[in-house]
């Protein structure tokens, strides 16, 4: 089992850069593909970016690039997601998520977080 806690979220102005972060614990090591995802109320829930196990290769939705980034730091078993240039329709619960595969649907992930809240105020 995978454990996942996000945290940094928040409000903000637009204009402005937050940083998300996603630690993970449990029986993991370093070989989980890690993603991001967000949801605003009343709407699925849509890709964001991810990152494979050794952080070389990353994938980022058409709406976040290149605002945003997505990174990871195995020895802190932690995933980060640092966004730039926020607008408010970057507003909602973002959730990190974790599988051994790849790929870009809900579906294909087996371990998520609570989700933390962004809020970008205009």
């Amino acid at each position: 089992q995978v454990q996942l806690v996000e945290s940094g979220g928040g409000l903000v102005q637009v204009g402005d850069s937050l940083t998300l972060s996603c630690a993970a614990s449990g029986r993991t090591g370093s070989n989980y593909a890690m993603a991001w995802f967000r949801q605003a109320p009343g709407k699925e829930r849509e890709f964001v970016a991810s990152i494979n196990w050794n952080g070389r290769s990353t994938y980022y939705a058409d709406s976040v690039k290149p605002r945003f980034t997505i990174s990871r730091v195995n020895t802190k078993n932690t995933v980060y997601l640092q966004m730039n240039s926020l607008k408010p329709e970057d507003t909602g619960v973002y959730y990190c998520a974790a599988q051994m595969g790849a790929g870009v649907s809900v579906r294909g992930y087996d371990y998520w977080g609570q989700g933390t809240q962004v809020i970008v105020s205009s």
